[in-house]
């Protein structure tokens, strides 16, 4: 299995992802990793309409939090979302970007992409170190097909404070009762088995490199990457691949108009990708720096309304159309010193 540059790709991206003339107004952003490849590719598309400058670090989601709260950005990015007495404390307004999948990713040999099937309770188990051996005979009776070889599981988790490890964590304890009584969700948990890497390039990473490993990353750096993915079963006991159809049945039938801080994992539709969630961006609704904010929210207009059809290209499902509506409603908060509404059209 081999990563295809994959590293050094988002990483440069994740320092600059766009560069236009020095005369270029600079946005700054930080946060998840899990967006990244859809900022990165909707600022390089962008810069043609736009002499704007965006800069986004990809250092995960507790880091972005921490870097809007400090007020060293113009957003911050999670997908692990604030609750609304928490925004409303802190003067921020919150909003998603994107629907994505976190993925089980494996490095077997002699077994395709999408061959393997996982339960919620198996990708439980293996994680509480429960499940030890690919030949375990929980996963040999999912699998009876397959070549499954008699050796130890390399779990691989995320060792920075993560939104990907907030949902995929999120999912094990709805999926799996130990899990959820021993560990419990957050972007950082007491791992009981494994090792770390730093972001979804790194969870990636280690997996290409590792034969009998197991990850967890965001979609879109599957396919970058061409990792090997295992197929889950959904709450309506369908094995299901991931993909943007699957992301946006999870989020179908959630009310985006009360609030938008849902988590998608487990949804009941038929054909819904399990461990489906939305990633967010945060800014103050008065920022310190106003013109700042409506170039920021020039560049999310923009992303929502045009950038639809390269979101998908990577993997990601776009927000319905009432969604962006929502959205736009919300960025009327968001005020300059007068107290007028900052204006991004």
């Amino acid at each position: 299995m081999k990563l295809l540059n994959f590293t050094s790709h988002w990483v440069a991206a994740s320092m600059a992802i766009c560069s236009l003339s020095a005369m270029a107004q600079d946005i700054t952003g930080a946060g998840a990793t899990f967006p990244a490849p859809a900022y990165a590719k909707w600022a390089d598309a962008y810069k043609s309409t736009a002499e704007v400058k965006v800069n986004y670090q990809a250092i995960g989601s507790s880091g972005g939090i921490r870097q809007i709260d400090g007020r060293t950005v113009d957003f911050g990015a999670t997908d692990a979302p604030l609750k609304d007495d928490e925004l409303a404390r802190k003067g921020q307004i919150q909003f998603p970007t994107l629907i994505g999948g976190v993925v089980p990713v494996v490095n077997l040999r002699g077994i395709n992409p999408g061959q393997l099937r996982l339960t919620g309770a198996i990708l439980g188990d293996i994680y509480l170190g429960k499940v030890t051996r690919w030949s375990d005979p929980a996963i040999q009776a999912l699998n009876p097909q397959l070549p499954l070889p008699d050796t130890a599981i390399t779990p691989v988790f995320r060792s920075d404070g993560s939104g990907t490890s907030f949902i995929f964590t999120n999912y094990l304890s709805k999926v799996n009762a130990d899990w959820k009584a021993r560990i419990g969700e957050g972007t950082q948990v007491g791992w009981p088995t494994g090792s770390g890497g730093r972001g979804n390039v790194g969870v990636a990473a280690i997996v290409a490199r590792t034969p009998n490993a197991i990850g967890y990353v965001e979609y879109a750096y599957v396919k970058q990457a061409k990792l090997n993915f295992a197929l889950l079963q959904n709450a309506s006991g369908a094995f299901v691949a991931p993909g943007t159809d699957a992301f946006r049945a999870a989020s179908t039938g959630v009310d985006w108009t009360t609030s938008h801080a849902h988590m998608l994992t487990q949804q009941p539709a038929a054909d819904a990708w399990p461990i489906t969630g939305a990633t967010f961006v945060l800014m103050y609704a008065k920022p310190d720096n106003a013109a700042n904010a409506a170039q920021t929210l020039r560049f999310f207009h923009w992303g929502l309304t045009k950038g639809e059809a390269m979101t998908t290209d990577l993997g990601y499902a776009a927000l319905p159309k009432p969604v962006v509506d929502s959205i736009e409603s919300l960025w009327a908060r968001v005020r300059d010193p007068s107290g007028k509404a900052v204006a991004y059209k």
